[in-house]
């Protein structure tokens, strides 16, 4: 079984940077592409910036997402952060498990973690 759990968020003043975490745990599995997602209040759900699991570093405008080798988790730093960045952030993680011919696809979102951002 695979696991996907975010870390990182909190309450950050408007203009700072933030690093969030992903890490997928499990065993006999390997990862297609990382997502990052939002989901501001009373909005829906919307996507932030991604990178295929072949990747190193992928950036979209204030958002760049890395890979953390050393602690295989898929990180989402955020610049100069502003009021409407505030929500929950979700890491979507997609890929295959080797345990079967053919192998297995999943799609597995984590928990959530709150950013809250203040003016």
């Amino acid at each position: 079984q695979v696991q996907v759990a975010e870390s990182g968020g909190g309450l950050v003043q408007a203009g700072g940077s933030l690093r969030l975490s992903c890490t997928a745990s499990g065993s006999s599995f390997s990862v297609d592409h990382t997502d990052w997602y939002r989901q501001p209040p009373g909005k829906q759900r919307e996507w932030v910036a991604g990178m295929p699991g072949s990747g190193v570093t992928s950036v979209t405008g204030r958002f760049t997402v890395s890979r953390d080798k050393t602690k295989n988790a898929v990180n989402l730093e955020i610049d100069s952060l502003k009021p409407e960045d505030t929500g929950v952030y979700y890491c979507n993680v997609r890929g295959l498990r080797n345990i079967r011919v053919p192998l297995l696809p999943f799609d597995i979102w984590g928990q959530g973690t709150q950013v809250t951002v203040s003016s």
